[in-house]
């Protein structure tokens, strides 16, 4: 009987190991694996280039652990990244200094992650209905904004204008110490993620929210604030996204982000974030965020074909999902 136990404790103690550690033995794996294949992986230049491109993704995953673990999803958050962006590049463009029109890009963003909340709780949609109707209809905005068309020459036209292009330029080109702003800005955002969901009041209440919603009514947690909140910060980052990215591409398109969604998604599955709420680390979600990255950047040096690429992305994030549900 004794030795029947400890091999059980033994059991647990393991899957319990491989459930807190295991995206980040598997992002170990990866990145051993694809350096032997590929000695270009494994330069610095390249490892900068693969933390800038896991910023886009990290910042908008960081937004989607928050309203995961509170069990719902968020499908507007491309949408919403490319109608913040637009609504900056076009007031840049009818002459609004260039901080100003990024401040009010946040706060548009904020708003449209506010208004998929209003419709998940004062609406009592499902959430993946509710940002369903979101998305499109941001989308649907964005390109009427544009007409279709991509705004472009941004930073010219502030300084046209007589302003400053360098505030614009910083956050999507700019390095310090030869560090990549956006990866900056990735690490500062994982540091709050992190204080707030694991030392903080409000982060103990998105987890039980997401754990037991009437449980955590009657101890006296507002629901409806929590999830509205929780859909405002994903719009936040995602508009925060959508900054970094036009300031990048010096060009603002309303087709910007299609697809982001499924990878911000796929990045908190990876992490070990339940689908169903109430379970999950912000540590966790940055090794998904990571794990697609050098996904990514290890087939593209291999010269994988895109099609391949989806095919094998899907395969991991369908094995991340079934060892989420057998633990």
């Amino acid at each position: 009987m004794g030795n029947t136990a400890a091999k059980t404790l033994n059991k647990k103690s393991w899957t319990s190991y491989l459930g807190e550690y295991g995206a980040f033995i598997a992002l170990i794996l990866l990145v051993v694996v694809i350096s032997v294949i590929s000695p270009e992986f494994r330069t610095a230049g390249n490892f900068l280039n693969l933390l800038r491109q896991a910023t886009f993704n990290g910042l908008i995953a960081f937004g989607m652990t928050c309203v995961i673990l509170s069990d719902g999803i968020d499908l507007s958050v491309g949408s919403t990244l490319a109608l913040s962006a637009v609504i900056c590049a076009k007031l840049i463009m009818q002459g609004v200094p260039a901080v100003l029109a990024m401040i009010i890009a946040l706060v548009a963003g904020t708003f449209l992650g506010v208004v998929s909340g209003l419709l998940v709780t004062k609406g009592r949609l499902q959430p993946f209905i509710a940002t369903l109707i979101t998305m499109t209809a941001y989308r649907g905005l964005a390109l009427i904004l544009t007409d279709g068309k991509p705004i472009s020459n941004i930073a010219k036209s502030i300084e046209a204008a007589g302003g400053s292009s360098f505030p614009f330029k910083l956050i999507g080109k700019g390095n310090f110490c030869n560090v990549p702003i956006p990866a900056i800005l990735l690490i500062f955002a994982l540091i709050v993620f992190f204080f707030v969901l694991n030392k903080t009041t409000f982060g103990r209440k998105i987890y039980a929210t997401g754990s037991n919603a009437k449980c955590a009514k009657l101890v006296g947690v507002n629901i409806t604030l929590t999830k509205i909140i929780v859909y405002a910060i994903s719009g936040f980052m995602a508009a925060l996204t959508g900054l970094i990215l036009i300031s990048r591409l010096d060009s603002a398109q309303p087709t910007l982000g299609d697809g982001y969604e499924l990878d911000a998604i796929a990045a908190v599955a990876l992490g070990g974030t339940s689908m169903s709420g109430g379970r999950g680390k912000i540590t966790g979600t940055i090794a998904g965020v990571l794990i697609i990255a050098v996904l990514n950047n290890g087939m593209n040096l291999l010269e994988v074909s895109t099609y391949y690429q989806d095919v094998i992305k899907a395969v991991v994030i369908l094995v991340a999902v079934l060892s989420d549900r057998k633990r």
